[in-house]
């Protein structure tokens, strides 16, 4: 029993890692029960330690590491059931054993393939620079939730943009790193330096608020490619556009990003009751 309770309070850190990120999904867990749906939820978990491994570890020696691990844990994880709390409830579902052992493997293969990435040359270049990961990611999640032959482009292009939008969030403490939120195109129309990403101006509000520019329109090209999006993924997509487009017409955007919004409140559970309700209409 004390074994059982530990396993839990394992679990749960995992878990509450994830809410940490995004803390607007506790309203979507009151439509996706994680006793009735634990799979869904430890999925979620899981995403978020494979980002955490890719974005958030600065050596990249220990993010190998730590990727590699999970290679070797979910290429195996169908015959073993899983040594990681995360994959032990995964693959005590069916429809982990249903998907391909390319389809576990394809986030942390991309996730290992984008840590030499530097900043990217321009938008597009950006955004198909961030796609392979987020895409692998989305297409795991959308199979998860809706089967295999469902369309994962749109939950593609969404969580790509989420990532782009976060690592906006972030540009003043990733200025020194090798890959800048900002595309270098952007930087040197507006004649910004890694030294000016951190100074508040007329120049880094002018880039961030057409990087949001760019983040918008993207978001609603979205809206026309085919495939559902999970209840998790939606109220993501739902809270990260909502905040670009306040963060847009704001006088100084980086700190309106950095602020964020209300995580609760009647437009989220709205939000989170919509995406359920498509769900439940179109689950397997």
């Amino acid at each position: 029993m004390i074994e059982l309770v530990e396993q839990s309070a394992v679990l749960q850190g995992f878990i509450d890692k994830w809410l940490a990120v995004q803390p607007q999904q506790r309203v979507a867990l009151v439509f996706v029960d994680g006793r009735r749906y634990p799979g869904h939820v430890a999925l979620a978990a899981l995403e978020q330690e494979l980002l955490g491994a890719a974005y958030g570890i600065r050596e990249p020696q220990v993010a190998v590491a730590k990727l590699g691990w999970w290679a070797e844990e979910l290429s195996g994880a169908a015959a073993s059931g899983g040594r990681h709390p995360l994959t032990q409830v995964l693959f005590d579902d069916e429809r982990a054993h249903a998907l391909p052992a390319e389809r576990w493997l394809a986030p942390v293969l991309a996730a290992m393939a984008q840590l030499e990435q530097g900043t990217a040359a321009d938008y597009p270049a950006q955004l198909a620079a961030a796609m392979p990961l987020h895409g692998a990611l989305a297409a795991l999640e959308t199979a998860w939730w809706y089967g295999a032959e469902a369309s994962a482009d749109r939950a593609a292009r969404v969580a790509t943009l989420n990532h782009l939008l976060f690592a906006l969030l972030r540009l003043e403490q990733d200025a020194e790193r090798d890959r800048l939120a900002l595309p270098m195109a952007r930087l040197a129309r507006h004649g910004l330096s890694r030294a000016q990403l951190r100074q508040s101006g007329a120049a880094r509000q002018q880039a961030v608020k057409a990087q949001l520019d760019d983040l918008l329109a993207s978001w609603d090209e979205a809206d026309a490619q085919a495939g559902p999006l999970s209840v998790f993924r939606a109220l993501e997509s739902h809270h990260g556009r909502r905040l670009a487009r306040r963060a847009a017409v704001a006088g100084d955007a980086l700190a309106a990003l950095q602020a964020g919004q209300p995580r609760s409140g009647l437009a989220t559970t709205l939000q989170a009751w919509q995406a359920a309700r498509a769900w439940q209409r179109q689950r397997r």
